[in-house]
């Protein structure tokens, strides 16, 4: 996590502390069937040309930030991301109005952290956002074995640019932004995924109050700090 992603994330948590933020939106162990998410194509294309910079998607200028809690294992971020995500990135992200940060958290088992740990250590070459989104694409049952060293290898033949053996074999860097994350999550009182927080760039940040799962959800905040 970069320190400037990391000191606009710390704005969160001290709201969150505080009580401003409830309950995450709907726990992962729902019953609900999610939606499937995007193919590996269909993610990569979404995320083509738009710059990343550690776990930041989007220009580091861009005006409003949203922040995003996420365990790679949960059903309903892969649901997120195959929902809303994509026209968050085409009507917000990708003109330069907002900037999404991942703020991984591993709630749900020994996968999530192996997930997280190759996410953060993709994020160091510029392809978190390629990673986490490709991995929702290949979801299976909660710690079954999905998520393996062999799954994650592959990833480096389908994302440009990641160098999957250097991403397995990085642990002090990535041991750190995996004990950044933990620490927040544990003092903005997280319990489930996915959660949001927004605000403009380098201020304050506020809870996202969401009913949905789609970009319609976010839509209005969004809106209000860009015309604020």
């Amino acid at each position: 996590m970069t320190r400037r992603a990391y000191l606009a994330v710390a704005g969160v948590a001290a709201l969150i502390a505080a009580g401003l933020i409830g309950a995450s939106l709907v726990s992962a162990k729902a019953d609900s069937k999610p939606a499937s998410p995007h193919s590996s194509t269909e993610a990569a294309s979404i995320l083509a040309g738009i710059p990343q910079h550690g776990n930041v998607l989007g220009r580091q200028n861009a005006p409003v930030t949203l922040v995003e809690f996420a365990d790679l294992q949960c059903p309903y971020c892969a649901t997120w991301s195959n929902t809303a995500f994509p026209q968050i990135v085409r009507d917000y992200v990708r003109p330069g109005k907002v900037r999404i940060v991942f703020a991984g958290v591993a709630f749900l088992g020994p996968d999530s952290e192996r997930g997280l740990r190759f996410a953060f250590a993709a994020g160091n070459q510029g392809k978190l956002w390629d990673t986490t989104h490709m991995l929702y694409a290949q979801q299976g049952a909660e710690n079954s074995g999905w998520l393996s060293d062999n799954v994650l290898r592959e990833l480096g033949t389908t994302i440009p640019g990641l160098d999957a053996e250097r991403a397995l074999r990085e642990s002090s860097t990535v041991d750190r932004q995996l004990a950044e994350a933990r620490g927040l999550a544990d003092r903005a009182g997280v319990r489930g995924t996915p959660s949001f927080a927004a605000g403009p760039t380098n201020g304050k940040l506020v809870p996202v109050a969401v009913s949905s799962l789609d970009a319609n959800a976010l839509r209005p905040t969004l809106d209000s700090y860009l015309a604020g």
